[in-house]
């Protein structure tokens, strides 16, 4: 009786394990059949780990490392096999007694059939993309403010360093709000698990509210809805006509990641040079005279002491990420990806993971997020013209550079390198890039000072600059509040330009939330209609979204470009001089000839193009009429 008992307690303890397997489960009628299970599991190697017959699924092969709370498990899932689940067995052999029995089971699902169609959609130039911190934006539940197994356990909105409740049903509740303002497109900063507590940055003690701190890839924060939540949200968006651009992260994880707490490998994060910081110089990857150890370096630095940077050049780290994105996307339905620290990973690992997301979901959308110095720079790490020994293959980036040069013309006067003159020569460097209109263009964002801010508050440059946005080439992007005229700048911390929304949570004042026109000052709602109007038009314009570019050089502050195809001229000009200027349309020919009138999008008004002037600080867009 007491062997028994004994055996009972043992089969109990065995079950009891946890079993932890990534993916968490996975798809048939992939175009890749090759899959890569990770095993995560107290002394598995010291287990036998069977696989049942399954039709149409191979096992090839098991690895077994250092760890041995880790093991791989390969699979070729071929075009036979159907959905079902996968059952595995597990022979304890570290026991006194053997006890055989079946330990857990891997589902493969049916692939959704509305990829690429309702889903999965990718973005392009005929989009517009509000981005957004979920936990700032608006709180729909706040049940889910505090969760209680988590580590961090505060939700305070007087603390600008705390987390703040906003979540995807607070974001859902203001969906028609998107609509009405002509977005298409919704980037939400990381929605990843972050099970961190306060971390010190800048001197600070921080939550890890902005999402960047990563604990578990194949879990939803709970603060946010966790996964049952977010998959709701992007199908809620899809049912809107809206689509969804994931942030992800493939260069570091939170130091209480499950994998840092317990490294799979001596090499899975880059340790040669401890947690020291990177040398932040893009040039290295391109320069014909780096030398390997500052290359290293860019490659090795840890962003901060408390995010440890994974290798990608360990392909169980590589493989590992790229499933993982492929599973979101799958998972989700998601349309895109915005890449953080782009310029920070390995360079072959990236267009690894851009070639495997692409095989997967031909539609979808990656660019990735570079913080360079210059255009060569921002071109390099995209599909460009440069003649270097590396070719990365994303499509499009973050345009940091034509967001300095925007800024440039929206605050100093016109210089040779400055002021609009700045807008001219970047978009001349457009030479370099395989498709610029590709990249995503935006004013301000989470990691810059606001722009209404940087304009010192000036409503003449901030439309100015909105006229830019919604005209260049690319696919502009607006910071979450920007349209209502949010302001703030950086002091020693991000939290200062990553305010709440007003009027996003139960208790705000009614009289300041800016969802409604009633909770706007007057010029917070002229900025909003003004905004709802050039998106609007924009939405619709040929010209604008997959038009071509007619640029002159700025002459006396004033600067002039056209985007026009055969169907639609639109006509952009500026004056940031000091003095009233009267076009000579000779001059721009080129742009105008065969037409007389010009319709301002904005007002509607039809004007007669002979004897028409612009004044200092104006700017314009007209659709051009014959």
């Amino acid at each position: 009786m007491k062997k028994y008992f004994f055996l009972l307690l043992l089969i109990i303890s065995i079950v009891a394990q946890a079993t932890d397997v990534y993916p968490t489960h996975w798809w048939v009628g992939m175009n890749n059949p090759n899959l890569q299970l990770m095993i995560h599991r107290d002394r598995i190697t010291m287990e036998k780990v069977t696989m049942m017959s399954y039709k149409g699924v191979k096992m090839i092969k098991q690895i077994r490392v250092e760890n041995p709370n880790y093991l791989w498990i390969d699979l070729v899932i071929d075009k036979a096999a159907k959905p079902g689940k996968i059952k595995f067995r597990i022979d304890d052999l570290h026991s006194p007694e053997a006890v055989s029995f079946i330990n857990f089971e891997f589902e493969l699902k049916a692939k959704n059939k509305e990829d690429g169609k309702a889903r999965i959609q990718g973005v392009s130039a005929k989009d517009f993309i509000y981005l957004l911190i979920p936990d700032r934006f608006s709180n729909g539940d706040p049940s889910n403010d505090i969760i209680k197994e988590y580590k961090d356990q505060v939700n305070d909105r007087n603390d600008k360093f705390s987390r703040h409740g906003g979540d995807f049903k607070g974001i859902e509740n203001h969906l028609d709000y998107f609509n009405q303002l002509g977005v298409t497109t919704l980037w939400l900063t990381p929605v990843i698990e972050n099970d961190m507590p306060k971390m010190s940055e800048w001197g600070n003690s921080v939550a890890g509210y902005h999402g960047y701190w990563f604990t578990d890839h194949y879990k939803i924060d709970k603060r946010l809805g966790g996964n049952d939540g977010y998959k709701n949200f992007c199908d809620q968006l899809h049912a809107k006509g809206l689509r969804i651009i994931q942030d992800a992260v493939y260069n570091h994880v939170g130091n209480n990641h499950w994998f840092v707490l317990d490294p799979p490998m001596k090499d899975w994060f880059n340790t040669s040079q401890g947690d020291r910081g990177p040398n932040h110089r893009e040039e290295v990857f391109y320069d014909p005279y780096a030398s390997k150890a500052d290359k290293r370096a860019m490659l090795d630095g840890w962003f901060v002491p408390h995010l440890p940077d994974l290798n990608q050049q360990n392909s169980f780290v590589a493989k590992f990420l790229i499933q993982h994105a492929i599973w979101t996307t799958e998972e989700f339905g998601i349309d895109g990806w915005r890449v953080d620290t782009y310029k920070y990973c390995d360079e072959q690992f990236l267009n690894d993971i851009n070639t495997a997301l692409e095989k997967e979901f031909p539609k979808l959308t990656v660019f990735g997020e570079s913080f360079v110095n210059t255009t060569v720079a921002n071109a390099y790490f995209t599909q460009n013209n440069i003649n270097t020994p590396f070719k990365h293959n994303a499509k499009g980036m973050l345009d940091f550079q034509t967001c300095f040069a925007m800024l440039s013309g929206m605050n100093l006067a016109s210089g040779w390198m400055d002021g609009v003159n700045k807008i001219y020569t970047t978009l001349a460097q457009d030479v370099l890039y395989k498709d610029p209109m590709n990249n995503c263009i935006f004013l301000d964002n989470h990691d810059l000072d606001r722009v209404f801010s940087v304009v010192d508050e000036d409503w003449g440059k901030m439309k100015m600059g909105f006229n830019w946005l919604l005209t260049i080439r690319g696919i502009p992007q607006i910071y979450y509040g920007s349209e209502v005229l949010m302001k703030n700048r950086k002091v020693n911390t991000d939290a200062t330009v990553r305010e709440d929304f007003p009027g996003g949570w139960l208790g705000d004042n009614k009289k300041e939330n800016r969802f409604t026109k009633e909770g706007r000052s007057d010029l917070q709602q002229e900025a909003f209609e003004y905004v709802c109007k050039l998106a609007n038009f924009r939405k619709g314009s040929s010209a604008i979204t997959s038009g071509k570019t007619l640029q002159f050089i700025p002459v006396n502050g004033m600067y002039i470009y056209f985007r026009y195809d055969n169907k639609q001229n639109v006509m952009v000009i500026s004056n940031t001089g000091d003095k009233t200027l009267k076009p000579d349309w000779t001059n721009y020919a080129e742009g105008t000839k065969g037409y007389t009138k010009m319709k301002n999008v904005i007002s509607g008004e039809i004007i007669e193009m002979n004897n028409w002037e612009i004044k200092p600080k104006e700017s314009f867009v007209f659709e051009l009429i014959k």
